[in-house]
């Protein structure tokens, strides 16, 4: 069976949020030694304005000095004092590690891992003074402090965290945009690293900087304090390690996400403004037939925005067309993106493909219509077919049968420039040949009925089918459905099963009433259940501040003209949708999470009278999978939409120095155990 290889080898990778950039940095030197918070001293922490070593830390202190010379320089070289003044730059990075090496013609890393991988892991000292949760998800990876005992003492300034590569020596510390205001109040516009400009946040997502080596990513995460003069010192550190390239399920199922933050700080610094995206991507969906990049950097650039999907998606088409056994069927809606195109004109006579014809697609100008054309010239035209099935045929759907390989893929993703270059979309890959038979033969249904929703929703496609995945708790089914098939309503139901906590990304909620959106209400209002949730416009009654403490639903938007110093202004990415998924996460944290996802809206169009593909995994792993993806992009758009709605969206953003003594203002992580939603966002996922 061959592995799919999901992620290619680029050298910049990194968080999309606003605060991060991971680009490795040399760790400041000085002289002295930094002071040390430990959970023994606690109490003693909470009362100095500046934390004090207590006696077991001192005869640490002197146990350590049997040491070497060599290694006490070492440690003396890796710690920080004090923390340089504002005029002080930033210290140069070292040299970037070096990329992972890939086989020629292939433009993937191969996952090595033979079984599936931990998806959570858990720091270990005893001594810390907070506890480390990491979250796997696919290519990232979601970091989760709590305090161990009470609140933080007041001078407790944030957390460093530093991440290591598999099989690397040298610990690189992520950066954070933000930075301590200096003397005069003004902003800092260096870039630093968190151990001198420390994360002022409970819970992190890291893309690390060489997301696709295999192995475990070792994390050092670290308390850090502050004195009343400013000085800084450190807790012991809790450390843990996970592994982050490794396909979910070896040899059974991925779960692969496009980047989609093309409007992020990342894309604008790594990849330029909107005069760079010109020269990246087609300025119309229709511009998009036969659309050439002409950026020096192209395939850089594609490479970041499509992340596992496109690697995912462009490896199933040249796996296909190495093996001439192969037959292989696709079902498009948004098809416009000619490194699909050009890869399924190779294909000949052994490719099927159904187009949909609805709306814009219809049209003989469209890049659907022209690339119909070719496909039929290559294909020939009894293997091309043009359908809307009952209103819109909006699967997107790869089939690869053949002798040496055996893929399916489903999910939100469109075989567009839109859809794996600028939207957050998920694709699911499905390697067995039971599972592949599955689309397979709904596919051949969808061909046999065009525009006959009634017709097809007799067949069994149209049922939940077990994907037969050992080990894997997953099933899939087709749209459209009948009266007596219809999902829409039990999924509603699962909903409101809800235990502990509910996540959604759901593109057209603010358009999209019935049984879904009354579920998420009610869920959304029901205490002591932790909602996060995405759309792509704001959902009116659910973009109101919810009284038990649940935020309101995010949606897409760039800083713009508006961003605040120290933030340069994002690129749109143009007119359209942006956040695209279609998915819900049910008690992620439990032995009976569940995740929905796919091309399906959660309509009643999409119940009853699209073409559509509907996955139902009730599987922890897969879950977490998707729960950092909701985390990830709830946190990068809601901050936006925040931050274009303030009135002081032009305030200079800083982190929080400790309260001075005897003054009535609060530590930066008052709010974390005062405001509900960031109490319960504390507990859930810290705990």
């Amino acid at each position: 069976m061959f592995s799919l290889f999901s992620r290619p080898p680029i050298s910049d990778t990194f968080n999309p949020n606003y605060f991060l950039m991971p680009s490795p940095q040399k760790k400041v030197a000085k002289k002295r030694p930094e002071k040390k918070i430990t959970a023994k001293n606690t109490a003693a922490a909470k009362k100095t304005t500046a934390p004090k070593k207590n006696t077991a830390t001192k005869k640490k202190s002197v146990t350590k000095k049997t040491a070497t010379k060599k290694n006490r320089v070492t440690k003396k070289k890796a710690l920080v004092k004090k923390r340089p003044s504002v005029s002080t730059p930033p210290a140069a990075p070292p040299a970037k590690p070096p990329r992972p090496v890939s086989k020629p013609g292939d433009r993937l890393t191969a996952a090595t891992n033979s079984t599936a991988p931990a998806f959570v892991v858990r720091g270990a000292s005893a001594t810390a003074l907070f506890t480390l949760t990491i979250y796997r998800g696919e290519g990232m990876c979601l970091l989760a402090m709590n305090w161990k005992t009470g609140t933080p003492p007041n001078n407790f300034v944030g957390f460093g965290i530093e991440y290591q590569e598999p099989g690397g020596a040298q610990f690189f510390p992520l950066s954070n945009r933000i930075a301590f205001p200096g003397a005069s109040g003004a902003v800092n516009p260096a870039i630093l690293s968190s151990k001198l400009s420390p994360i002022q946040k409970f819970r992190w997502v890291h893309f690390p900087f060489h997301a696709g080596i295999p192995g475990a990513f070792t994390y050092r995460v670290t308390p850090v304090f502050m004195d009343a003069a400013g000085a800084l010192s450190y807790g012991d550190e809790q450390t843990a390690a996970i592994e982050l390239e490794a396909e979910t399920y070896p040899g059974k199922l991925n779960i692969c996400f496009t980047r989609g933050f093309i409007s992020s700080q990342a894309f604008i610094q790594h990849f330029g403004n909107n005069n760079s995206v010109a020269e990246i991507l087609p300025a119309t969906a229709n511009a998009g037939f036969g659309f050439k990049p002409s950026y020096p950097n192209e395939e850089k650039a594609l490479a970041w925005m499509g992340f596992e999907a496109r690697a995912a998606i462009l490896n199933v088409l040249d796996q296909a067309a190495a093996d001439p056994t192969t037959k292989v069927r696709v079902a498009a809606y948004d098809f416009n993106d000619d490194e699909i195109v050009s890869r399924l004109q190779k294909l000949g006579g052994r490719l099927k493909i159904i187009i949909d014809d609805s709306s814009t697609h219809g049209p003989a100008t469209s890049a659907e219509s022209r690339n119909a054309a070719l496909l039929k010239t290559s294909a020939g035209a009894a293997n091309v077919q043009r359908q809307h099935m009952g209103q819109l045929q909006h699967n997107k759907m790869i089939v690869v049968q053949g002798q040496k390989v055996q893929f399916a893929i489903g999910g939100s993703c469109n075989f567009s420039w839109r859809g794996i270059y600028v939207q957050n979309n998920n694709t699911v890959v499905v390697q067995t040949a039971a599972a592949v038979q599955l689309f397979a033969d709904a596919f051949d249904n969808l061909f046999k009925n065009p525009n006959n929703p009634t017709g097809f929703a007799q067949n069994a496609s149209a049922a939940w089918n077990d994907l037969q995945l050992s080990g894997i708790n997953g099933k899939v089914t087709f749209s459209p459905h009948n009266a007596s098939n219809a999902m829409l309503q039990s999924l509603a139901n699962d909903i409101l099963s809800t235990k502990s906590s509910l996540f959604y990304s759901l593109a057209f909620l603010s358009t999209t009433p019935g049984p879904i959106h009354k579920a998420i209400k009610k869920i959304t209002d029901t205490n002591n259940i932790f909602v996060y949730g995405l759309a792509n416009t704001a959902v009116g009654d659910l973009s109101i501040q919810s009284p038990d403490g649940n935020p309101p639903t995010a949606f897409p938007a760039a800083l713009l003209k508006q961003a605040p110093p120290p933030f340069g202004n994002e690129v749109t990415g143009g007119k359209g949708i942006n956040m695209h998924h279609k998915f819900l996460v049910i008690d992620f944290n439990k032995p009976t999470a569940r995740v929905y996802t796919g091309s399906y809206n959660f309509s009643s169009s999409a119940d009853t009278r699209n073409g559509e593909n509907l996955f139902c995994f009730a599987d922890q792993r897969i879950a977490t999978s998707y729960m950092i993806e909701a985390v990830t992009m709830f946190d990068h758009y809601e901050y936006r939409d925040a931050a274009t709605k303030a009135k002081a969206a032009g305030k200079p953003l800083q982190l929080q120095k400790p309260p001075a003594p005897g003054s009535a203002d609060k530590p930066w992580w008052d709010e974390d155990w005062k405001v509900p939603e960031k109490a319960r966002d504390r507990q859930l996922f810290g705990s």
